[in-house]
């Protein structure tokens, strides 16, 4: 399973890079997008479920980095308040 990372930019402007264990986040973010910060957490929640059912579904465990990274995005979204936007810089 190739890993893709992808760099976000938060709503107080810090960017970061975040980790998916499989390609599947390509189909739910695209880079250069701006998304709302809820929809954003939504399709995280999403793409980085199916990429730890991917690899359970292929070496017969979670991937903890996905799941801990979800955690993370989910911790760093609750520091803002709506309305505010995440923006999709880059996926590779």
């Amino acid at each position: 399973m190739p890993e893709t990372r992808f760099t976000v930019r938060w709503p107080d402007g810090q960017t970061e890079q975040l980790y998916s264990p499989s390609t599947v986040v390509r189909e739910y973010l695209t880079a250069g997008t701006t998304y709302p910060l809820e929809d954003f957490t939504q399709r995280c929640r999403i793409a980085l479920e199916q990429a730890s059912t991917r690899v359970e579904a292929k070496y017969g465990y979670r991937c903890t980095s996905a799941d801990a990274q979800l955690a993370d995005i989910e911790r760093t979204v609750s520091t803002f308040s709506a309305p505010a936007d995440v923006v999709c810089l880059s996926i590779s």
